[in-house]
C-alpha cells in the first residue's frame, strides 16, 4: 500500500509537471462543447435545449479522453527504463500500475467538474438530487477506472508512446456514433446497431437520466456491466502484460 501511495503520489506530480498535456486535457473538451453548443446546436433537433442534451455526452467525452492518455504515460515510463529501477526497489507491477490508474481518476475529477462548471454558465440546468448526483458520479468514476486500466493495458502492449497515443483517438471518436451529440434515431439506419451496442450510448443515457430526470430503461445495469466487463478484463491484461514486458 505505501508503494502504491508513492506512485499515486509521483503520477500526480508528472501531470502538475506537463502542463501541455495537462491543459489538453482540461480544455479540447470545453472547447468541443462550446462548439456544438454556438455553431452546430441550433440545427439539430433533440426536443430540448441543445446545451441540455449534450453536456452529459460532453461529460463522458472528457472522461474517456482523459482516462486514455494514461496509456502513454505508462509507454514512456516502461520504454524509458525507469520500471526497471522501480523493481531493483522492490516496487511490483500492482503499484505502480496502480499509481498511473488512481492518477488519472484524479485529473478527470478536476476536469470534469471544470467542464460541469461551464456548462452551467452557459445554461446547463440539471434536475438532479443529491441521491442522482452520488449515482451518476458512481457511474462515472467506475467508467474512468476502467478504461484508465484498459489505458495501462495498452500501454504496456505498445512498444513506443507514440503508438499509445493512437488509442486515445480511438477513445475519442467512441462517443461520435453514439447518442452523446445526436439521437441515434437520426442517425443513417445501418449504424444504429452500433450505436445502441457500444460502451458509451448506456454510460451517456445513464448520465443524462440521472442528471435530467428523462427515462433510464435499462441503461445502468448495460452501463455497470460494460464498465464492470472492461475493468476485469483490463486488470487481468495489465498484470499478465506488465510480467511479460518485465520477464527479460
Amino acid at each position: 500500500m505505501s508503494s502504491a501511495l508513492v506512485m499515486v503520489d509521483r503520477s500526480v506530480r508528472l501531470s502538475r509537471r506537463n502542463l501541455d498535456a495537462l491543459l489538453t486535457a482540461l480544455m479540447l473538451p470545453i472547447m468541443l462543447m462550446l462548439l456544438f453548443v454556438y455553431l452546430f446546436g441550433g440545427a439539430i433537433e433533440t426536443g430540448t435545449k441543445y446545451v441540455t442534451y449534450v453536456v452529459p455526452g460532453v461529460i463522458m467525452l472528457c472522461a474517456a479522453f482523459g482516462a486514455s492518455t494514461t496509456a502513454v504515460s505508462v509507454s514512456q515510463d516502461v520504454t524509458g527504463g525507469i520500471v526497471d529501477r522501480f523493481r531493483s526497489m522492490d516496487v511490483g507491477g500492482v503499484a505502480f500500475l496502480t499509481g498511473h490508474v488512481v492518477a488519472s481518476v484524479i485529473r478527470n475529477v478536476a476536469s470534469t467538474l471544470l467542464v460541469l462548471g461551464i456548462a452551467l454558465i452557459i445554461g446547463f440546468r440539471p434536475t438532479a438530487g443529491p441521491l442522482e448526483w452520488l449515482a451518476a458520479a458512481g457511474a462515472l468514476l467506475l467508467f474512468v477506472f476502467a478504461i484508465s486500466w484498459l489505458s495501462a493495458a495498452v500501454g504496456l502492449l505498445v512498444r513506443s508512446a507514440e503508438a499509445a497515443g493512437g488509442f486515445t483517438f480511438f477513445v475519442m471518436f467512441l462517443p461520435y456514433p453514439s447518442s452523446a451529440f445526436v439521437p441515434i434515431d437520426t442517425m443513417p439506419g445501418w449504424i444504429h446497431g452500433f450505436a445502441e451496442h457500444q460502451p458509451a450510448t448506456p454510460i451517456i443515457e445513464t448520465l443524462r437520466g440521472l442528471m435530467l430526470g428523462t427515462d433510464l430503461g435499462t441503461a445502468p445495469w448495460l452501463a455497470l456491466a460494460w464498465s464492470g466487463g472492461i475493468l476485469l478484463v483490463s486488470v487481468a491484461a495489465a498484470g499478465a502484460l506488465f510480467r511479460r514486458r518485465t520477464a527479460a
